[in-house]
């Protein structure tokens, strides 16, 4: 009972600004998100997919351990592991072994992944202007980045944390 008694006292329940912000953050998120997967589907892609794009074209040599770019991605080796046959079948991406850690695999851009990401990013900035940056002033984006920094580098720092 006494614990009960501490974990009900102890809750710090939002005010109804605090729920306002937290629920408008929950709603921009998932709409957000949802557009964004939308903007990709002509091209065959979703968001996952892209990313993994990004990272590669923007890695050394077009290529990432698979371990790294799971951490890069914030996703399971297993769940990643899918979704590499998945854009291996496609043509965008091939697998490598680590020639100093037979354990280890690279994913690695293909020409056709490379092809794409260029025909894609285009697009997709586009798709970010207008459904996020030109709605708010330059201020408001610093203002945003300045809000939302503490929070990235808090989640950074508790990722492997159990």
């Amino acid at each position: 009972m006494e614990t009960e008694t501490a974990t009900t006292t102890a809750t710090r329940w939002l005010s109804d600004a605090e729920q306002c912000a937290w629920r408008t953050y929950l709603d921009v998120n998932r709409l957000l998100t949802y557009q964004m997967e939308k903007d990709l589907q002509p091209f065959g892609l979703t968001n996952n997919d892209y990313e993994i794009l990004v990272n590669l074209s923007e890695s050394a040599e077009l290529r990432m351990r698979m371990s790294d770019l799971a951490a890069a991605t914030l996703q399971s080796k297993s769940r990643l592991s899918h979704q590499i046959t998945r854009m291996e079948n496609a043509g965008l991406v091939r697998r490598e072994n680590c020639e100093s850690d037979r354990r280890g695999l690279y994913a690695v851009l293909t020409d056709h992944g490379l092809e794409t990401m260029r025909k894609v990013a285009p697009h997709h900035v586009e798709s970010v202007r207008q459904h996020f940056i030109d709605l708010l002033s330059s201020d408001a984006l610093a203002d945003l980045r300045e809000a939302l920094s503490p929070v990235a580098d808090h989640l950074r720092g508790r990722r492997g944390k159990v």
